[in-house]
């Protein structure tokens, strides 16, 4: 059974199993390998795209669920010909990456917070950024969101940086 649906604004066509999880269509049939796996139960988010405009973590989601649908991979957040989105410039900027495994999945829920809401405070934040990052980068994440967003962080890095976004 085929599942057609668009990925980065181009149609494809899932050929796998109805149960298949997304993260896996998306890696092994479309060779995006900027999706990563991380744990295989929704908890940590390196596998975030977008459906339809929202997060979703696709390690979740079986392909028979994604028929007639919009995804966003962190491949298709960018342009075409290769440029940054102005969230990933300011990933760089604040040198987010540390091991860089958990980043795409953080820039993709980032990048929904943004759209759904422009100028997030802190707590705004705290709550949207539910993926897991083992390095411990939450404080530059912040700064990067803000930087996006033109506002200013709550709290001077020197202090947040001892205090993760999100403990989880």
């Amino acid at each position: 059974m085929a599942i057609e649906a668009m990925v980065n604004g181009k149609p494809v066509r899932f050929a796998g199993e109805p149960d298949t999880p997304l993260l896996w269509a998306i890696r092994e049939e479309l060779g995006m390998t900027g999706t990563k796996f991380g744990c295989g139960i929704a908890a940590c988010g390196a596998c975030s795209v977008h459906i339809d405009g929202q997060i979703t973590r696709s390690c979740s989601v079986p392909i028979s669920d994604v028929g007639g649908k919009v995804i966003t991979t962190i491949e298709g957040l960018g342009g075409a010909d290769g440029t940054l989105t102005a969230l990933q410039q300011a990933w760089i900027t604040h040198q987010v990456p540390q091991c860089g495994y958990c980043q795409s999945g953080q820039i993709m829920a980032a990048a929904a917070l943004l759209a759904k809401t422009p100028k997030p405070s802190d707590a705004d934040i705290d709550a949207a950024m539910t993926n897991i990052c083992r390095c411990g980068t939450y404080p530059r994440i912040r700064a990067a969101i803000h930087d996006v967003a033109g506002t200013a962080a709550a709290a001077p890095a020197a202090t947040s940086a001892t205090t993760p976004t999100n403990p989880a």
